[in-house]
């Protein structure tokens, strides 16, 4: 039952996309990142190839043998990275500023453009220890890289922006860890992201006063990462620090309200772990809620509940307020704050377009929509649903619902509905208790095939929800 899961197989119609590398990090390399070498494991097992997501980067036709000598001994990929590149960052975790992070148990490996002529990236977790890993082994356990395919796969069902997870393979080694029973087994992973640069990145620049850099680092991401531009009246539109900002508040605000209307609870939302592109990464000790309650948190060592679900918004708009401060290098602060401001009438526009979504239900317009979000909030905190179960039995206005909801989704057409996964008896969801379980076949019997059915099962619910509206003004 070892065989690695593998989704779609390597026969698939996108597996002919052509791989398009592009290193454009090496601009860059000298001062943000440093050269490593991997680990040299003792054993590379193949368990989790993501052919889906290879096949947008022209890599789902690698043999298994191919695909373990790139992503687990880390061979470089043709015409790419020359050597591995761990990032330099620095970053404030649980608002404590810490200048001695960096990537200490991952690095770059890669660069590619994906079929739409985004800029992409492949980095890992888990592949040895680098100048940035003071004590740490730079290892990752497996339990961990399963439980980050799990995260990854609910999250894009549910529409939101997310790293993909690419590889897994298991390298043999006994870990010990305070938080899982111990010795546990090893395994390194490989992410397919839209970027690898975070606030903590920018902060680091800051912290230097290394101006200079700064300025090439914005002009890299107004170039690999560009943004619909600033509102018209927008104060000192033209400039590129302002322009930055403005992008990354659009991305956060629309993170933020991704994450709230999928249930989710990321649990260490450090400036390090925040992409500037607004794509949700690094996965720690996620959960989704059990019911509506905006105090839950998932991290055992929140003691103030600081990233608790009803939290992240403020979280990530704090963020993007200390890389507002960092951008001071090159900017006034009056427009920096400008487009601060816009946080929040944003994000209230992305929840209410992602409400209405995953309802199944047209929308009416912010106003309306957001006494709808309003109305389901009550009654789910009123009968403790948990949020898939009221979601998807709430779908295009079904359910029998009464008082105000009932009163609220009159109102709404529901959109056309044809996938048969409307029909099943009950929603897929991604509770801790089914992560335990099927980590538990795995960790006892070696027995994969429950993975391997719940990533099924999860893309099988990604298909009928369909992608997630864009937010207005943007392609």
């Amino acid at each position: 039952m070892n065989e690695p899961v593998q989704h779609p197989p390597a026969n698939h119609p996108e597996a002919g996309a052509p791989y398009r590398p592009d290193p454009a990090i090496l601009t860059l390399a000298q001062w943000l990142g440093d050269p490593v070498a991997p680990a040299d494991f003792p054993a590379t097992d193949l368990r989790w190839r993501n052919d889906r997501a290879a096949a947008s980067v022209g890599m789902a036709g690698l043999t298994d043998a191919e695909w373990t000598a790139h992503f687990g001994r880390f061979h470089p990929l043709p015409d790419n990275l020359p050597q591995p590149l761990a990032l330099r960052y620095h970053g404030h975790q649980f608002r404590v500023y810490n200048p001695e992070i960096g990537d200490g148990r991952g690095f770059l490996f890669a660069q590619m453009r994906d079929a739409q002529g985004r800029l992409m990236d492949l980095g890992t977790k888990g592949s040895g220890t680098t100048p940035h890993s003071r004590s740490g082994d730079g290892r990752l356990t497996l339990k961990g890289a399963v439980r980050e395919i799990l995260a990854t796969e609910m999250l894009e069902a549910l529409g939101a922006n997310t790293s993909k997870t690419f590889s897994v393979i298991e390298t043999g080694e006994n870990l010990w860890r305070g938080d899982e029973p111990s010795p546990t087994r090893s395994a390194v992973m490989v992410r397919l992201s839209h970027s690898h640069i975070r606030i903590g990145t920018f902060q680091r620049l800051l912290a230097l006063e290394q101006a200079d850099e700064m300025e090439r680092l914005i002009a890299y991401c107004l170039t690999h990462f560009p943004g619909p531009p600033p509102p018209a009246d927008a104060p000192a539109r033209e400039e590129p620090a302002v322009r930055l900002l403005h992008n990354v508040v659009e991305r956060m605000a629309d993170l933020a309200a991704s994450y709230m209307v999928a249930g989710f609870v990321h649990g260490v939302l450090n400036t390090d772990n925040m992409n500037v592109t607004g794509e949700s990464f690094d996965y720690g000790p996620w959960r989704w809620l059990p019911e509506w309650e905006p105090a839950f948190t998932a991290a055992y060592f929140d003691h103030a509940g600081l990233y608790a679900f009803g939290r992240q918004p403020e979280a990530l708009h704090w963020n993007c307020g200390q890389l507002a401060v960092a951008l001071r290098l090159h900017a006034d602060t009056a427009p920096l704050v400008a487009a601060l401001d816009r946080f929040g009438p944003l994000y209230m526009e992305n929840v209410a377009r992602r409400w209405c979504w995953r309802l199944g239900v047209v929308p009416q317009g912010v106003e309306a929509d957001t006494q709808l979000v309003a109305a389901c909030e009550a009654a789910m905190r009123e009968s403790r649903a948990q949020p898939d179960a009221f979601f998807f039995g709430h779908r295009g206005g079904r359910g029998q619902a009464d008082g105000a909801l009932g009163e609220a989704l009159s109102a709404y057409q529901p959109v056309a509905d044809t996938h048969p996964y409307w029909d099943d008896p009950d929603p897929q969801s991604l509770l801790i208790e089914e992560v335990e379980a099927i980590w538990t076949a795995i960790a006892e019997e070696d027995d994969w095939t429950p993975l391997q059915s719940k990533v099924a099962a999860l893309r099988r619910m990604g298909a009928a929800h369909g992608a997630a509206p864009a937010p207005a003004g943007h392609a």
